[in-house]
């Protein structure tokens, strides 16, 4: 009687021949329109699990959740005040389902940033398949970069949210009491959270634009000072708040970046020139290229 060990070990092989034959009957690895379609469907069902799963665990854990996302409103001094403690710091509803929506969208945006890896491995499991070795590779690089700076970005729009609030809400006219939506503050923490991750995947677009062949070095240093100046304006844009320090800090961590991706341009661009370097590159334009030598003929095989 063979061994377990042995027995798993023709298992493998036995698959391993399977997929073999399966490669060799279709070596592009393509599919029928209604057999994509299956495989994009399937994808979605599972993201679409995956998030609802989510949901119910953020809604029980909702207020929790919703006090960590109202802790920049509730640290933004307006009227003198802090904490959310009196009619005109705290957030307010203004219709009779606000706090039943308002509970599923804090829900939903809290599953939607914790599930991320799922639902994007499912993107990118439903892409992948159409994809070259090399494709795959340098896709592997940008998702893993692209995740942790759009939360970097997001964390930083966390920390400075509420002197944006301070801000804002500082310009009522006197007189005017300001009373604050809760669905509006909603939207304002998203739009903050989004420009800022935004702003942090800059470089990751420039150095994406030089693996594709359309940004060169030579591009790039051209056009340095309107790139720069540009981060500094959406920098600004995103911020709505006008102190300079928290311009600056957005503005300062997204060029560094940005300084960044050019050394990687321009090392691959060093790369690629060698790489691809023509024998007749060093000649000047009117010097001949060298005759190279015939190769020898072998007399047994001219024969």
């Amino acid at each position: 009687m063979a061994s377990k060990p042995s027995a798993i070990r023709g298992a493998r092989i036995v698959g391993e021949r399977y997929i073999r034959s399966k490669q060799r009957e279709n070596p592009e690895g393509r599919m029928p329109l209604m057999d994509h379609l299956r495989e994009l469907r399937n994808r979605i069902v599972k993201a679409a699990i995956a998030i609802v799963v989510g949901m119910i665990v953020a809604l029980v854990f909702s207020d929790q959740s919703w006090k960590f996302l109202t802790n920049p409103f509730c640290s933004a001094r307006i009227e003198g005040n802090t904490g959310c403690t009196k009619v005109g710091d705290t957030l307010i509803a203004t219709n009779i389902f606000d706090p039943l929506t308002m509970r599923i969208e804090v829900a939903f945006y809290i599953a939607l940033i914790v599930t991320c890896p799922i639902w994007f491995y499912q993107l990118w499991a439903f892409i992948a398949p159409g994809l070259y070795a090399r494709e795959k590779k340098w896709a592997y690089i940008f998702t893993g970069t692209a995740v942790p700076l759009f939360v970097a970005g997001a964390v930083l729009a966390y920390e400075v949210m509420d002197r944006g609030l301070y801000y804002l809400l500082g310009l009522a006219p006197h007189g005017v009491e300001p009373f604050i939506s809760a669905d509006s503050y909603m939207s304002y923490f998203m739009g903050m959270l989004v420009g800022f991750g935004i702003v942090f995947e800059l470089p990751l677009i420039i150095v994406m634009l030089n693996v594709a062949g359309i940004l060169t070095h030579e591009r790039f240093r051209k056009w340095r000072r309107v790139m720069i100046f540009a981060i500094f304006v959406i920098a600004g844009m995103v911020n709505p708040s006008p102190d300079p320090t928290t311009m600056l800090i957005l503005g300062g961590i997204a060029v560094a970046l940005t300084e960044a991706a050019e050394l990687f341009v321009f090392f691959n661009d060093k790369r690629r020139a060698r790489l691809n370097r023509s024998p007749y590159a060093d000649l000047a334009d009117d010097e001949l290229s060298p005759i190279e030598d015939p190769e020898p003929v072998d007399a047994d095989n001219s024969r």
